[in-house]
């Protein structure tokens, strides 16, 4: 910038020259210096007030966009956003192949307590074991009172409950909103569905964990956000659940048992329709485990998956089809059945001596210890062994449930001769209900195996050949003949042609050895016979009932059959299974002048 002198030289001279004043220049040109100051100052205030105005004009402009764009879109609730990692809290629902509900998520609420705010804390502590009596009031008091920042009182509350704490005003009491897994059908299928748990855990959300069964099984399914929201489908139906657990808890009662388990399972899929262990329990308010004695005695323990039992004479079915495949034998062969039979120095004796000959149709009819074991003396120890490892009684069975690992059948490490034999008869080899119940299909599927499932599945799998259909047919009428003439004549269910076997089998003792007087008795059956589509399975634990000519009676044909007739008849209705052959009266049409029409 080129400033001007207020006093230049020419100027002046010339000034003086001319007698003019000097000073009257500087004052001019001062004058002059300050106008143009003045006007480079409002220019620049000029250009902040159009810079302000535009300012204004773009945040003016920009909230009326805003707010057009909320007047066009939908109104929804806002979501408070928390800091740190969120914990997942949604969890799939359960349905039956029906859709019906067996566990969904309910809204609720957690009570925590910050003591430093509470006004009354020994009041409040004291309320508050009025309200919860589980809690432990001195415990309660003392983290109160104490010099603790945060105390977690209840994982969840009712309703009913939040309102009585809302009533003793205390503002350091405070509530955290979670969601809480529920069954709302309590007691039904317990065992199957498992329960659950809160994993992590906040003020405001908290984690919801499978603990046992299909909720463990399918935990991370279940927790998946990539299914959005799908529900898990299991192949079991509510109504037929109820109606098992309804008739085998009866059924338990009459016959006094200590324990008692049910499977119904499709024939071709393998799907299991019902599935039941009593005693059971509620999955809403699940029970502490046993840490001593029996596992058996909690109502945890499901004896249809878990249970490792001698199954008893429904195993002899197993040699008998694979003799009549490798064409050792039909049901007309005659068996050498005198009995006792010796195989080292063990006798094995029949519950009757039949004496002489059985035909293999009457071995199985009469359930002949000895004649079994004649029958699988033919097809020799590695051949047994070989069959009854492909109808899966050496692995665990693949259902979906946590606890199925743990029921993986109990097999004798050496096969001896005399172990050849027991196990023919279902002695010496422990299974669980639901490994007989997979083995029983395989069988009525024309020999093809069948691998229990508790998902609901639109195409079943075509299982690998074990046995060929011709004998997979002539073992179905064998079974048959059990119901119609052999030990499980209570069994028969008029209309739906029901084949099957008892087996009754005294119970191990701890140490070794066996009871005298407590049994598993078990009865495995399929109909209709001629077209199965489906399995029972039916075990009771230490029956026992009055006999007909006093006394009592323990056997499977006295107690699980009758069970599973009852079953069959309440059963087969629901699912659309209609019984043949049978003539329904015939109802007489009322003339039409008996009928009479009231005037009132």
């Amino acid at each position: 910038m080129i400033r001007t002198p207020l006093r230049p030289l020419a100027r002046i001279l010339s000034a003086r020259q001319a007698g003019q004043d000097p000073d009257e220049i500087e004052a001019e040109l001062r004058a002059r210096r300050h106008a143009e100051i003045q006007d480079k100052a409002r220019r620049r205030a000029e250009g902040r007030l159009k810079l302000m105005v535009l300012c204004f004009l773009g945040a003016f402009g920009t909230v009326v966009f805003q707010m057009g764009a909320l007047a066009s879109s939908q109104p929804s609730e806002p979501r408070s956003q928390t800091s740190g990692a969120q914990i997942i809290s949604q969890r799939a629902d359960i349905v039956d192949r029906r859709g019906r509900v067996l566990a969904t998520n309910l809204s609720t609420h957690a009570l925590y307590a910050h003591p430093r705010d509470l006004v009354d804390p020994a009041t409040a502590a004291a309320k508050l074991a009025k309200i919860f009596p589980d809690l432990d009031a001195k415990r309660l008091a003392t983290d109160l009172t104490g010099d603790r920042k945060f105390v977690w009182i209840k994982k969840k509350i009712s309703p009913e409950q939040m309102q009585a704490v809302h009533d003793i005003g205390e503002p350091g009491l405070v509530f955290g909103p979670r969601e809480m897994r529920l069954y709302p059908n309590g007691h039904l299928a317990s065992h199957i569905l498992g329960g659950s748990q809160f994993g992590n855990e906040g003020v405001s959300s908290a984690e919801v964990l499978g603990m046992a069964g299909v909720e463990k099984a399918f935990d991370n399914w279940l927790r998946d956000p990539a299914n959005n929201g799908a529900p898990l489908q299991l192949s079991i139906d509510l109504t037929a659940q109820a109606a098992m657990e309804e008739v085998l808890s009866n059924g338990m009662k009459v016959m006094s048992a200590k324990g008692a388990t049910g499977i119904l399972m499709e024939v071709k899929s393998g799907e299991i329709v019902a599935m039941a262990s009593l005693p059971d329990f509620d999955p809403n308010d699940r029970p502490k485990p046993l840490l001593k004695g029996d596992p058996s005695d909690s109502p945890l323990f499901n004896r249809a998956v878990q249970g490792q039992y001698e199954l008893g004479s429904t195993f002899k079915i197993f040699p008998v089809a694979q003799a009549i495949d490798e064409g050792l034998i039909n049901a007309n062969t005659m068996i050498n059945a005198n009995s006792p039979m010796k195989i080292g120095k063990y006798l094995i004796h029949d519950f009757h001596n039949y004496g002489g000959q059985l035909s293999v149709r009457d071995v199985i009819a009469k359930s002949s210890n000895v004649g079994t074991v004649r029958v699988a003396q033919m097809l020799g120890a590695e051949r047994q062994q070989k069959f009854l490892r492909e109808l899966g009684f050496f692995d665990p069975t693949p259902v979906e449930m946590t606890e199925a690992p743990t029921g993986k059948p109990l097999v004798p490490r050496r096969w001896p001769a005399v172990t050849q034999a027991t196990v023919a008869f279902g002695h010496g080899l422990a299974a669980s209900p639901l490994h007989l119940a997979s083995a029983y299909a395989t069988i009525a599927n024309d020999g093809r195996r069948v691998r229990p499932t508790l998902v609901h599945r639109r195409e079943p799998p075509r299982g690998e050949p074990v046995l060929s259909p011709k004998a997979a047919a002539a073992a179905r009428d064998l079974l048959r003949g059990v119901v119609t003439r052999g030990t499980a004549k209570a069994a028969e269910v008029p209309g739906y042609a029901v084949g099957g076997k008892t087996g009754t089998a005294d119970k191990p003792k701890p140490g070794g050895g066996y009871y005298n007087s407590k049994v598993v008795s078990t009865f495995a059956a399929m109909y209709p016979t001629d077209a199965p589509e489906y399995v029972l399975v039916v075990s009771l634990d230490e029956p026992s009932v009055a006999a007909a000519g006093g006394g009592e009676s323990r056997t499977a044909g006295a107690t699980a059959a009758p069970v599973a007739a009852a079953l069959v008849q309440r059963l087969s209705p629901m699912l659309g299974l209609r019984p043949e052959g049978l003539k329904l009266p015939e109802i007489e049409p009322r003339p039409a002048d008996a009928v009479r029409v009231s005037s009132r």
